[in-house]
């Protein structure tokens, strides 16, 4: 399944339904393979992508759209993570702030209950801020930066 073809099947969903959660993964597929299609990418990489659509079955008649369709754009993404190094916006950021607080929370409890706890949460949450928007900063500078996040 080529990748616009693969638009046109996820704009003939968007046209059938009237819920706004399918609505959002319909656009949210709609914007990534956009994106992909505007990129120079190689015509190995362009077969790489269609063979990877194809394998998603993205064309079976489920009962829960939704949950079908949002799982599968989970994992398309992760294959474009993993074959092409490409990242949604904010990846870093966000990976990065749950590890702080998590690290926040462990190094805040050896100081006490309460206090330690705020104040390494918040530490440790600005700490993986900086170094998330610091990466994510730094992938989009390289290219690899998918502008998929929707309003």
């Amino acid at each position: 399944m080529t990748i616009n073809n693969t638009i046109i099947f996820f704009e003939s969903l968007l046209i059938k339904t009237d819920k706004k959660s399918e609505i959002k993964i319909y656009e949210n597929f709609i914007a990534t393979l956009s994106d992909l299609s505007d990129r120079e990418l190689t015509e190995e990489q362009f077969q790489s992508i269609e063979i990877a659509l194809e394998t998603l079955n993205l064309k079976s008649n489920p009962k829960n759209k939704k949950r079908y369709f949002s799982k599968k754009l989970n994992e398309f993404k992760k294959y474009l993570q993993k074959e092409l190094s490409l990242i949604s916006e904010g990846y870093y950021t966000a990976n990065c702030m749950s590890m702080g607080m998590s690290l926040g929370v462990a190094i805040g409890a050896s100081f006490g209950e309460s206090i330690g706890l705020a104040i390494g949460i918040s530490l440790g949450m600005l700490i993986g801020l900086v170094i998330g928007r610091t990466k994510d900063t730094n992938a989009e500078k390289q290219g690899r930066v998918m502008k998929t996040n929707l309003e």
